[in-house]
């Protein structure tokens, strides 16, 4: 039981880990390149997907909006960091921002 209890912790911090990463890189992005049109665009895609990501955290992905899938679509193809995220650390992410 304890293993499984450890494997656990493990995945829940390696998850943490992640969604610190992503936030941060976003950070920087936006900080970096928001006076250009298409970061600015970016970000009200990942604004607007804010609500899908709560439905999607609060349901342990089962709800998926077409708002959050196209703001996973978005981090993905601009960060490196988010390309190997799973979907769960993009939408708290999200949140976090």
């Amino acid at each position: 039981m304890s293993c499984l209890g450890a494997a656990a912790s493990a995945h829940a911090h390696t998850a943490v880990a992640t969604s610190n990463i992503i936030v941060r890189a976003l950070d920087r992005s936006i900080n970096f390149t928001s006076d250009t049109t298409t970061s600015v665009r970016d970000m009200k895609v990942v604004q607007a997907a804010r609500d899908d990501a709560a439905s999607f955290v609060a349901s342990a992905g089962a709800i998926r909006g077409a708002q959050l899938e196209a703001a996973f679509a978005t981090l993905r193809e601009r960060l490196p960091q988010a390309r190997d995220a799973d979907d769960q650390a993009l939408a708290e992410a999200i949140l976090a921002l």
